[in-house]
């Protein structure tokens, strides 16, 4: 990544270690805190701390919903001699458990208002999210849609039980259109509606500082997975180009933040290789329907390239990789260049040109 400049070295450092980074003071009034994920290759969460005039403190972004992370936010909170008692508010940049899943208890310990963007809002308020076993039920049917066999949909989905942390997730008392200032004193914090990862995801330009807080829109290493999902967007990767090329146009902020790895700038370069990134897996998957004419996306992911071997791909990671290619299907059908066959479980056949 030639054009983007690592800035958080500290966080750089411990990622290559396999450790989590120290907490770090990044100016006067604002501190990153790594919370740690205890499942996927992610590691951390940083949750972003800043001092607001008159006292008090706000979060972008919460942790991972369980006990560790929840200690390890207090801890963080204590090494900057606070504690979550002093939390006004949480700018939550999307619905996601790393992000999300502490808000409620920080509300309950503070009192703090919590605050996301209606469309993640939506689908988390939902009765179907709202309810473990009907929302496992929804999820295995879009995977047999996909052309998932339907134990095996159900194997990687996993029990209701398991789902009811993520239906039990904070709803917000605040809600966040696209430029929207949040109320946040002495700081002027945008809100930047930028779809794609989820419906509602939002980044934060701070216009005092020059600083971009880009959530999971735009990391410095890996490519945030944009997939389709029983209650999302019809097109999400059209949304992710289109918010990329929106965050390109910009200008370059002072420093990116974002939710995982390490701080960087060079925020468009970094978005126009993610853009590209993604135009060569269509081109990719284009060639395997190709091959495969009258394929399911289910079948098509086992012709791409992934990080490691097919065979070995299940459970969650086999559903990202499943329903990031019916992502991808979905825009190579909106530029005419795939058809559908419809029906219960749709095949996929390019198009004559």
């Amino acid at each position: 990544m030639p054009d983007v400049e690592i800035t958080g070295t500290e966080q750089h450092e411990a990622w290559r270690a396999r450790s989590l980074p120290p907490v770090e003071r990044l100016r006067e009034d604002l501190w990153s805190i790594p919370v740690p994920i205890p499942h996927g290759g992610l590691r951390y969460v940083s949750v972003y701390v800043l001092g607001l005039d008159g006292g008090g403190l706000t979060l972008v972004d919460t942790g991972w919903g369980d006990d560790q992370a929840w200690t390890a936010l207090g801890n963080g909170l204590a090494s900057i001699g606070a504690s979550v008692a002093d939390v006004r508010g949480v700018l939550v940049t999307h619905l996601h458990f790393d992000h999300l899943g502490l808000a409620g208890r920080v509300r309950e310990a503070s009192g703090a208002w919590v605050a996301m963007h209606p469309a993640d809002a939506a689908i988390i308020g939902s009765p179907l999210h709202r309810d473990p076993a009907a929302a496992v039920a929804a999820e295995v049917a879009f995977l047999v849609s996909l052309g998932a066999d339907p134990d095996e949909a159900a194997e990687d989905v996993g029990p209701a039980e398991h789902f009811a942390p993520f239906a039990g997730m904070a709803e917000p008392d605040r809600l966040l259109e696209d430029r929207v200032l949040a109320d946040l004193p002495g700081w002027r914090m945008r809100a930047i509606h930028t779809p794609g990862h989820t419906p509602g995801h939002l980044c934060f330009a701070e216009e005092r500082t020059g600083l971009f807080f880009s959530g999971d829109h735009v990391l410095p290493r890996i490519s945030p997975n944009i997939s389709t999902t029983h209650d999302g967007s019809a097109d999400p990767l059209r949304e992710y180009l289109s918010s990329l090329a929106a965050v390109r146009e910009r200008g370059e902020p002072a420093e990116v933040l974002p939710a995982h790895e390490w701080r960087f700038r060079g925020l468009a370069d970094r978005a126009e290789q993610l853009a590209a990134h993604h135009e060569h897996r269509l081109a990719e998957l284009l060639a395997a329907v190709r091959e495969h004419p009258g394929s399911t996306p289910w079948q098509l992911a086992a012709f791409l390239t992934w990080s490691r071997p097919w065979d070995q791909y299940e459970r969650r990671m086999r559903i990202f990789a499943v329903t990031e290619t019916d992502a991808h299907l979905r825009l190579l059908a909106s530029r005419g260049l795939v058809g559908s066959s419809g029906g219960a479980v749709a095949t996929w056949t390019a198009t004559a040109r």
